[in-house]
């Protein structure tokens, strides 16, 4: 069963394969697909989201590499990317990475991972092809990054020069829900556009993660400005 949008008086019924939903008011807030959602719901968005998937190695805890904190390169104004970097994780371990390499799916998690219609519409979108003809070099560097580890290590030898292969295990992988303009510049900000019964959240660019609460808070101002919502105390 397809999604199906549409509004009735003053009530959003959404259609979808796992059931259907009423409601007075449409938040989208789907991430890799908030460009479709928008859409099906009568807005054209100003971007498209363009698929990149994000792979990691992860510190062995048998590795002696003096690591306590994040660390970060400096960014470079010149590429849209930050670059790898090492990330603390909750349990005390490290990840490092990622690389940046289109995904032949939203949801490309997986090298293989492939949906054909999907792969179509990326390929078929100009600001792809002008993303690539303005930085040939670094789709190249990240596809090869990606392909062949030891230029993966070489990269993360800039931040930390006593690291090793030995010291690294396949990690995990993601899936950035980017937003791209027909011109092929990446849309760096956030991205929100309001009906008047409806909001799409069509970019959340770091640190949308960490700012989770803060930014739910805002969007339910937007939709509900008359209540009173609790303040959010820093951490």
């Amino acid at each position: 069963k397809a999604w199906r949008m549409v509004q009735e008086g003053n009530e959003w019924i959404v259609e979808t394969p796992s059931g259907v939903f009423r409601g007075r008011c449409l938040i989208n807030a789907a991430g890799l697909y908030s460009d479709k959602i928008a859409r099906l719901a009568g807005v054209e968005p100003p971007t498209r989201i363009v698929p990149f998937r994000g792979e990691y190695y992860r510190l062995k805890p048998s590795a002696r590499i003096p690591l306590r904190h994040l660390i970060y390169p400096v960014p470079d104004p010149a590429f849209p990317f930050l670059g790898v970097h090492f990330t603390r994780l909750i349990d005390g371990g490290f990840e490092a990475g990622p690389s940046a390499v289109l995904a032949w799916a939203r949801e490309g998690y997986r090298r293989r991972d492939i949906n054909l219609r999907e792969s179509v519409e990326a390929l078929t979108f100009p600001g792809l092809w002008r993303f690539i003809a303005r930085y040939p070099r670094m789709c190249a560097t990240e596809l090869a990054m990606s392909l062949w580890p030891p230029l993966f290590i070489k990269a993360l030898q800039r931040l930390v020069p006593e690291i090793r292969r030995a010291d690294l295990e396949p990690g995990g992988t993601g899936v950035r829900a980017q937003a791209m303009e027909r011109t092929g510049s990446l849309q760096q900000d956030f991205s929100l556009v309001q009906t008047p019964t409806a909001l799409h959240v069509l970019n959340a660019p770091s640190p949308a993660a960490t700012a989770a609460l803060a930014i739910g808070q805002y969007i339910a101002g937007l939709i509900c400005p008359m209540r009173s919502w609790p303040k959010l105390s820093p951490l």
